[in-house]
């Protein structure tokens, strides 16, 4: 039987709950878990299935997915005990700044503060744990829509610790489109501002973080380290030349042929005449996930 074409679907659990087409791309989660490195950034064009790979990454490590074993059946990520038992083990934060696509910093600050702070509420079942002192439970409540720079600069690395205390387990940090923010900031004039800003955002947050396991960013384009990574000597930055998951984003021509053998379409050669084109690392015949779709 077919499965279901579903167009635009973010959602990992969406997907696999309902049947719907999906490649199996779970081979990234082995080799990114394996290369061990503190910090990811993975740059790739739009329409690659960046959100949709990070929100499969929170699902299989999340303990909010614990023992949802039926999501990832009959995938590559299942073939080993080893991931089997990973599964669901691991705390994970994940937030994403896709929409902050403002005019001016002021207005940039405060999409970001009340991410941050409906990121604080996901979590206040950890606030009323009795885990917390005074100190914390004042810090935890300051996590608002108005906070302060400097207090949003620090919310991550703070959660960060509190999620630790109650798992008895670092987390993984996981940013979507860290960039959309900076390139509105380039376009409308504030780019000082909120380099100033992301520059100490992403010190305390992946930098000088003793409670984080690892992390992992995504986004469109590569910022200049100078200008913010600066200080981030843990990163490692995987751009389109990269050969690291250069067939993890994007459907290989195998995948492609395949897919449509199964919607009995046979004009592949058509098919690569229009959508062919694109190489990752040393992969070439990378096709669009969108334009397939």
């Amino acid at each position: 039987m077919q499965r279901n074409v579903a167009l635009g679907i973010q959602s990992f659990p969406k997907l696999r709950e309902n049947n719907y087409f999906y490649i199996d791309k779970t081979y990234f989660i082995k080799e990114w878990w394996e290369r061990g490195d503190d910090i990811t950034l993975i740059t790739r064009p739009r329409r690659f299935g960046k959100t949709l790979m990070l929100d499969m990454v929170k699902t299989f490590f999340s303990p909010e997915y614990y023992g949802r074993s039926s999501l990832f059946e009959g995938l590559y990520i299942w073939n080993e005990d080893k991931y089997k038992n990973l599964q669901g083990t691991i705390p994970v934060i994940f937030l994403s700044f896709a929409n902050i696509k403002e005019t001016t910093f002021s207005a940039t600050k405060y999409n970001i503060c009340s991410i941050l702070t409906r990121l604080y509420s996901q979590y206040s079942f950890i606030a009323s744990s009795n885990l917390l002192n005074r100190k914390e439970i004042i810090q935890y409540d300051s996590i608002s829509r108005d906070m302060s720079l400097e207090c949003a600069k620090e919310a991550l690395s703070c959660l960060s610790e509190y999620i630790t205390r109650y798992y008895n387990k670092k987390p993984i940090i996981l940013i979507d489109e860290y960039d959309t923010p900076m390139q509105e900031a380039w376009i409308h004039g504030y780019w000082d501002d909120i380099v100033s800003f992301f520059r100490g955002f992403f010190n305390s947050t992946f930098k000088t973080n003793p409670w984080l396991d690892r992390g992992l960013m995504t986004g469109i384009t590569r910022i200049s380290k100078d200008s913010l990574f600066s200080d981030m000597n843990n990163l490692e930055v995987v751009t389109v030349t990269s050969p690291f998951y250069a067939d993890c984003f994007g459907f290989t021509e195998k995948e492609v042929f395949l897919s449509l053998e199964e919607y009995g379409l046979f004009d592949k050669n058509g098919v690569k005449a229009w959508y062919d084109g694109v190489t990752f690392g040393g992969n070439k015949d990378i096709y669009n996930p969108w334009s397939i779709l």
